[in-house]
């Protein structure tokens, strides 16, 4: 207010302004700025939180999924109210009535004349502390009570399994649903009152309402206050001690998980007896408030203190020394045989049909005969190996890129079901040359990939992948790649009917090569309200300023299919490895979903992340990492979702409808999941068993197929995974690998993932063989009969066949050599990694077949310097610790077998050369997808031609020579050369010859 608005003092009598001291007036101070400026910010915050709730509800809804993320929303604000209540609204409470009940007396003394001095002080700060201290409380305890809605939904909608555990004989649904919902319930409400206790002390002493001990009585109104928190927090005292009583179900045990010997006999007993103590207590503490005495409570609490101790510590501690110890196995066996039982129904292993496999060591001419259907399965391409290779062959473009592990699928080719490697050609904007990267390039030009790349994972050309075009193959498909495992930016897309095609499309790019995205995906950014809520989340004006930016623009975020899956169903664990495949012309991404808990009673953990990297692959190497937090006991493949790399689509199937925790997310979010019904015939053709699960089975496997109590208390029959070959003494447990292959209790092959085992400790030999049936077959709605079905062979102890290690240790160092060469592998080898190239081992297969173990190792080389990537240049083959090599698998199976392995691997195909066709080229005869039709074989020369015959001969000497020279030299660039050289004069001169004729150099 200005002077001008005060009355003028003098006659009239009018008051005069205020003034400092120095006479002028007082200035205004910051605190009306800072009231304006903290308003602004709390609109700014409140837009912010209403705009970013309106994008996720566009998002959701373009999904199709608004439903169910409106019903998370409201749980989780029910909960955070309830939460918020639950804990501010006593915290509160306990700090009015503390100042409510106060005793109005006069201080006397010192002590009193202090907490007079001290309620002076805060008496201008009392109100707001009143208020804002519940609230900031209450804020913290809503989002923590928000945080656990899926505990929440999971105990309101579980069912009974009516399976009971054998300690309690309480249903398994307790334990998954229940049990967690109310420990988390104990311990919040535990909290909350100590939180009101805390407050309530502090303000009773400070308002008189408490005496300390010799000063005089506490007010019956403070005492029973305080009783009344204290008694309730003994109360829950009690009940926490029930729940951790069936909370020892699934603690872990030196030598096994769940209630033992000791806490069946000990520690539950003293749990009941704890839970009776804590509750006398309560009882006590509400006598007190007739004596207003502290005596009471303190001898109840020192009790309660006294038992924990006594009972609750000691006495098991004794039982566990002097009973236990000294007849462990005797009386832990009962208990351990739950775990055992347990354990393996938990992963779902029960059902695994296990037999005995003698393998044989001895080699003979067609000893392969009788699986004469497996061997053509044998994988040779390596997903972990090739992708450089698709990378410089089939790219095309510098910013388009594959993933460094390629995946493996199977499809229907010419009638038969093919093996295959397959990547999809996805864009990475990290590689998109510096001066084209601004802004409207990055989100509005470079917006997808294109197409998918495949090659027949059991043949090769010339060393490079044998590659298959999709669109002549398998039929027209979509071949645009807008949602991938790449995409980690937004991309806007769409553009009006008089503007030009904005995005590069196909990686051959020219100026006809521009698109404009036809889907529907993505959310609609046309209206202005929407662009500036956009701009808002997404902290860019550009949505609002830009010209690329339109009435038909649609905006594409959370693009990885994995990001996608997970937030529509946050409660889902999804498998690591996401993989592609052509189903109805539409290229989906396949994820695998699983349905996980901690709380199966007896069940045995392991940690999801240790199995995935392969560093826990056995009990032991669980119990020796320090990957705990993310440990499972309950595993299962509730879910099969996809996810449509062109608009973006997310389906979610129920899998495994059995499974009690899939069925209490279904009744919570109704409209959510698919029945497996659903599923047409072309995508089940492209399910398979899942990795991360089957890695999870073969862990539980080393140790707990053993099933009798007594065997694995014992120890002698223990496994562990070999570590990979591949990458060298790094302790990373082998990968499994698909394969197609017939057990020996199957009559014919069936498409399958597979694993090894040996011993336990410092041996490498074969102990046993796990392969799950992978392939769901091609019937909608109905997985094959023997999908997810386990066999497990066991290779006798006194049985020495030579192990995953044993059988690299001998490739590198055999001495075997090619055919009629004289070069040995490990001078190949040594020879391959010297000079100008380097040696990629690949996936060292095992198969239980010849009535032994058949390994199949392909080794590729690369150039050290330049352009480099992987070709297979060679075949290991070994068995019994016999070892061979060729150029081709045949070639290899027949010298390891005596000149005649009795089968053929069908990897002798003819080597012609030529580049790959042009992704989308027409003049290249291809069809948009970089596969190699191979119409480019040379004319080769007329029969009966003497001067032809003549140059071949003088050209098949010189190609010799010049590859022995650069063997010599360890030039494998060049010796690949002059072998293709060799080659093609061998050909020539045999269609040269008086009689014609051709040279079939691979065995066909």
């Amino acid at each position: 207010m200005s002077s001008a608005s005060w009355p003028h003092g003098g006659d009239e009598g009018g008051a005069v302004p205020p003034r400092d001291h120095d006479g002028t007036p007082p200035r205004r101070g910051p605190g009306r700025v800072a009231k304006v400026a903290l308003s602004i910010a709390v609109v700014l915050i409140i837009v912010s939180i209403i705009a970013s709730l309106w994008t996720e509800s566009l998002w959701f809804s373009s999904l199709g999924f608004s439903g169910a993320w409106w019903s998370r929303l409201r749980t989780q604000a029910l909960l955070f109210i309830g939460g918020a209540l639950v804990t501010g609204l006593p915290i509160g409470v306990s700090l009015w009535l503390a100042y409510r009940t106060r005793p109005l007396t006069v201080p006397m003394s010192a002590g009193e004349q202090a907490l007079a001095q001290y309620r002076q002080a805060i008496e201008p700060f009392r109100k707001v502390t009143a208020w804002v201290l519940p609230a900031v409380l209450g804020l913290l305890g809503g989002l923590t009570a928000a945080g656990q809605w899926q505990a929440w939904l999971l105990w309101r909608n579980g069912e009974a399994t009516g399976v009971t555990d054998p300690q309690f004989g309480r249903d398994i649904s307790y334990y998954l649903f229940g049990l967690p919902w109310w420990g988390f319930l104990v311990g919040f409400l535990t909290v909350a009152l100590l939180a009101s206790l805390l407050s309530a002390v502090f303000a009773h002493y400070i308002y008189g309402g408490i005496v300390p001990p010799g000063r005089g009585r506490s007010s019956r109104a403070a005492f029973l206050h305080l009783a009344i928190i204290a008694a309730v927090l003994a109360l829950l005292r009690a009940w926490s001690y029930l729940l951790d009583a069936h909370g020892l179900t699934t603690r872990e045990g030196e030598v096994l998980t769940g209630v033992g010997y000791t806490a069946d006999h000990a520690i539950i007993p003293t749990k009941y007896i704890l839970a009776v103590a804590a509750v006398l207590c309560a009882v006590l503490f509400l006598a007190s408030v007739r004596s207003r005495s502290w005596r009471l409570p303190m001898i109840a609490v020192g009790t309660l203190v006294v038992l924990s101790i006594v009972v609750g510590a000691i006495y098991p501690a004794l039982v566990e020394t002097y009973k236990v110890s000294p007849s462990r196995n005797s009386l832990e066996e009962p208990y351990l045989q739950r775990n055992i039982n347990a354990t393996r129904d938990a992963h779902g292993v029960t059902d695994a049909k296990e037999s005995t496999y003698d393998a044989v060591s001895d080699v003979s001419t067609g000893q392969l005969r009788e699986d004469a259907q497996s061997i053509p399965g044998i994988r040779l391409l390596d997903p972990s190996v090739v992708s450089q290779t698709y990378q410089e062959l089939q790219a095309q473009q510098p910013y388009y890129t594959f993933q460094d592990e390629l995946d493996v699928d199977r499809y229907e080719i010419d009638g038969e079901t093919t093996d295959v490697v397959v990547g999809a050609r996805e864009l990475d904007l990290s590689n998109v040359p510096a001066d084209r990267r601004d802004w409207v390039n990055d989100h509005t030009v470079y917006t997808h990939g294109y197409g998918l790349v495949m090659a027949r994972g059991t043949q090769v050309r010339a060393g490079n992948p044998e590659w298959i075009n999709p669109q002549s193959a398998i039929g027209e498909y979509e071949p645009r790649i807008y949602f991938g495992e790449e995409m980690d930016h937004f991309s806007i897309v769409g553009r009006s009917d008089s503007q030009e095609p904005r995005e590069v499309d196909k990686p051959t790019g020219g100026d006809d090569t521009r698109y404009t995205y036809q889907g529907d995906g993505g959310v609609d950014i046309g209206s202005p309200l929407r662009q500036a809520a956009y701009a808002l989340t997404q902290r860019d004006l550009k949505f609002m300023l830009s010209d690329a930016v339109g009435p038909s623009s649609r905006l594409l975020e959370h693009r990885k299919p994995m990001e996608r899956v997970e937030r529509v169903a946050p409660w889902l664990t999804l498998d690591d490895d996401v993989y592609p495949a052509i189903v109805d012309g539409r290229v989906k991404w396949i994820v695998d979903g699983y349905t996980t808990s901690r709380q199966y009673p007896y069940s045995t953990a392991f940690s999801m992340s240790g199995v995935q990297t392969g560093q826990v692959s056995s009990r032991e190497t669980q119990q020796a990492s320090a990957l705990i937090g993310d440990r499972v006991n309950y595993m299962r493949n509730s879910v099969k979702a996809t996810v449509d790399a062109f608009d973006g689509s997310v389906d979610l199937y129920k899998w495994d409808e059995d499974d009690p925790i899939i069925q209490a997310w279904d009744k919570a979010f109704p409209d959510l999941m698919q029945d497996r019904s659903d599923i047409g015939s072309e995508l089940m053709s492209h399910l398979r068993y899942p990795e991360d699960l089957f890695l999870m089975q073969r862990a539980v496997l080393a140790d707990y197929h053993v099933t009798s109590a007594s065997d694995f208390r014992a120890g002698q029959d223990r496994w562990r995974v070999p570590d990979d070959p591949s990458r060298g003494d790094d302790g990373v447990a082998q990968p499994p690998y698909y394969l197609s292959l017939a057990m020996p209790t199957q009559d014919k092959p069936s498409w399958s993932l597979t694993s090894t085992y040996i011993p336990r400790g410092s041996r490498n030999v074969m102990a046993g063989y796990l392969a799950v049936d992978a392939d769901a077959g091609a019937t909608g709605g109905d997985p094959a009969k023997g999908y997810g079905q386990l066999r497990l062979l066991s290779v006798p102890r006194n049985t020495t066949v030579p192990g995953v290690g044993q059988v690299q240790n001998d490739i590198v160092s055999s001495n075997a050599t090619s055919g009629d060469g004289t070069q040995t592998l490990q001078d190949y080898l040594n020879n391959a990694n010297r000079g100008g190239s380097q040696v990629h081992f690949g996936n060292q297969l095992a198969l239980p077949v010849g009535e032994g173990f058949l390994h199949v190792e392909p080794i590729y080389l690369s150039s050290s310097s330049g352009t480099s990537y992987p070709q297979l240049r060679i075949v290991v083959a070994t068995f019994g610790g016999k070892v061979a090599w060729g150029q081709t698998l045949d070639s290899a199976l027949d010298q390891l077998f005596e000149g005649d392995a009795g089968v053929e691997g069908g990897d002798s195909t003819p080597a012609e050369e030529g580049e790959p066709t042009v992704p989308g080229s027409e003049d290249e005869g291809g069809d948009g997808d970089g596969a190699d039709d191979g119409n480019d074989e040379p004319t080769p020369p007329a029969a009966n031609d003497p001067k032809a015959l003549r140059e071949a001969i003088a050209g098949m000497e010189k190609a010799y020579a010049d590859g022995q020279e650069a063997l010599k030299k360890g030039d494998f660039a060049a010796y690949d050369k002059a072998q293709k050289e060799l080659k093609k004069y061998l050909e020539d001169a045999a269609a040269a010859q008086p009689s014609g004729g051709s040279a079939d150099l691979e065995g066909n």
